[in-house]
């Protein structure tokens, strides 16, 4: 973004989208260590994620008025209107990511009541997609490059994979053993939850080219498509 007349305005900017990447910051680590107590059966880990989500909820409030009140006091235009819309935007998401965090942990403590169902391998190695979807959305925002927000767009179909290969695996499983059912359930729900992250990670990037390009991909996408 270039300099303002009033230098005040460009510390707004500039201080708003330092709170944001704070809470992705977050949000990430949330997601890692929710994957981490599911793997370690840690039910402590588990217990934090959960009770460290009001920090991201307050912060959503917090930005979202700060939103408000750039837009009612500084009345930007164009590019900088761009940027404070999909600010806020983005803050949305990046909540959703924080709850979804919070679903799985609390999956995690269910399924800590009972024996391992199986070995996790699909379910860790589609936790690190979906964090590097996340990443790589806020790097693009950061960097306002929308070349990097589209090649996330494009990563969200191994994540689709991925949640149909889990499906398929609990699914046969819970057709041989019916005493495995509640378990799986929490399972496939850990994997929706997943697969919700990277669909928040990919409205991030396409928030990027809107702000950048002031295109909206999700209205070409749909072009695309007829």
């Amino acid at each position: 973004m270039d300099g303002h007349i009033y230098k005040s305005f460009d510390k707004e900017l500039h201080d708003l989208k330092e709170r944001l990447l704070l809470v992705g910051g977050r949000v990430e680590r949330a997601i890692r260590d929710a994957i981490q107590a599911l793997e370690e059966r840690s039910s402590e880990t588990a217990q934090k994620i959960i009770a460290d989500d009001d920090f991201i909820d307050n912060e959503e409030i917090e930005i979202d008025e700060f939103c408000l009140r750039l837009l009612a006091l500084r009345q930007p235009a164009a590019r900088d209107l761009r940027f404070i819309t999909t600010a806020i935007k983005i803050n949305y998401d990046l909540e959703r990511i924080g709850d979804m965090a919070v679903n799985i942990s609390e999956r995690v403590l269910e399924l800590n009541k009972e024996p391992q169902l199986k070995p996790y391998i699909t379910l860790p190695q589609m936790a690190l997609s979906v964090q590097q979807m996340l990443r790589d959305s806020l790097n693009s925002f950061v960097n306002e490059d929308p070349i990097a927000a589209r090649a996330v767009v494009e990563e969200d179909e191994k994540v689709d994979h991925a949640l149909n290969q889990i499906y398929h695996e609990l699914v046969n499983l819970m057709a041989k053993d019916y005493g495995c059912v509640p378990r799986a359930t929490r399972l496939l729900f850990i994997s929706k939850y997943l697969e919700r992250i990277a669909d928040h990670a990919v409205n991030i990037a396409e928030l990027v080219v809107f702000m950048v390009e002031g295109k909206i991909m999700r209205h070409l996408r749909d072009t695309q498509e007829v």
